[in-house]
């Protein structure tokens, strides 16, 4: 009888240590988080600017010579 008793506390504390030690649900990796700035005359947070879109880059226009037009050029 005291055996019995002993196993089901055994299974029932096991069981609770498991379910503390088990990884919580939000296993995925942390965000990190910018500072916010603080204005120099009230202390308050300030709302960052919005960055303006750089244009893309531009084709290039001018071909680059290879060694061997280089030589052909030299040997002129």
């Amino acid at each position: 009888m005291a055996d019995l008793l002993g196993n089901i506390v055994k299974d029932v504390v096991e069981g609770v240590l498991k379910e503390i030690l088990k990884k919580s649900n939000r296993s995925g990796t942390t965000r990190r988080r910018k500072r916010q700035t603080r204005s120099a005359t009230t202390g308050r947070f300030v709302r960052k600017t919005t960055k303006r879109v750089k244009a893309p880059a531009r084709k290039q226009v001018s071909r680059r010579r290879t060694t061997a037009k280089r030589s052909r050029q030299r040997s002129r």
